[in-house]
């Protein structure tokens, strides 16, 4: 097992200003919520993708990476009743990754977030949705190798579908809440490559509790832990950095596997 430490700083992002609101549109009166829908909605303007599911539809964000295209990634946000979105800070950092690697990425909401259809049902239901989610990449981009990254609740699901998923070459596991879920052994039996990427005070994952679990799956597959110092769940200092690491290890795998 490969274990890495790296330490950064991110400075946060702030308010717009009132003149910059006049310049921009944006209703003074409106809370700073309204802005980051107006950011998100400049970001897409031509809309979201919608994608075939068994309830119905996932919202979904497509996005290709500027240069050659070296495969597809899957990106699956965190738990749904906990207020996760394909719009979080750490998903949006992960497909960033993937794209900056080479890699068509497409990133969905779960079903009965944002626009999608249908109820949050557990990991039951999330497991659908990502099998929904490579039905539709496998389709749009066939033969082409799949990487699938999870972050928290998305990476219960995701790599639990992916582990057994032969279009899926590769896992990345953010966030691994190995203390919420106390199932994460199903890993042991993986046989791909793994990227695990953990804060050393995540809130849902003791560092100690993940280790334990990599040095299992390493065991049968290919695994390495990038830890980040002074990290917690949701890796505020580290976002660039967790960027980084996916795309390095993402490329490094894509470079051995020619």
């Amino acid at each position: 097992m490969n274990s890495r430490i790296k330490v950064s700083y991110l400075r946060a992002n702030c308010q717009p200003s009132d003149a910059e609101c006049k310049r921009r549109d944006i209703p003074l009166a409106k809370p700073f919520c309204y802005y980051l829908k107006f950011k998100i909605l400049q970001m897409y303007p031509k809309g979201n993708l919608y994608i075939p599911a068994s309830h119905g539809r996932l919202e979904a964000i497509l996005k290709e990476p500027s240069g050659d295209t070296r495969g597809v990634g899957l990106v699956c946000h965190p738990h749904p009743l906990g207020g996760g979105t394909m719009h979080n800070k750490v998903v949006f950092r992960a497909a960033a990754g993937l794209i900056d690697a080479g890699l068509v990425t497409l990133r969905f909401n779960f079903r009965g977030v944002g626009s999608s259809t249908g109820t949050h049902e557990e990991i039951s239901g999330g497991k659908e949705d990502v099998t929904d989610a490579l039905d539709y990449l496998a389709e749009t981009y066939p033969a082409e190798p799949i990487t699938l990254a999870g972050f928290s609740f998305g990476s219960r699901v995701g790599a639990e579908v992916g582990m057994n998923d032969d279009r899926v070459v590769r896992l990345i596991s953010i966030g691994t809440p190995v203390d919420k879920y106390s199932d994460y052994d199903f890993l042991t039996q993986l046989r791909k490559p793994i990227l695990f990427v953990q804060g050393d005070h995540d809130e849902f994952g003791s560092l100690e509790n993940l280790k334990r679990l990599v040095e299992k799956v390493a065991k049968n597959a290919e695994a390495e832990l990038v830890v980040f110092e002074n990290s917690g769940h949701f890796f505020d200092e580290h976002l660039n950095e967790l960027r980084d690491s996916i795309k390095n290890w993402t490329e490094q795998q894509i470079d051995s596997s020619k």
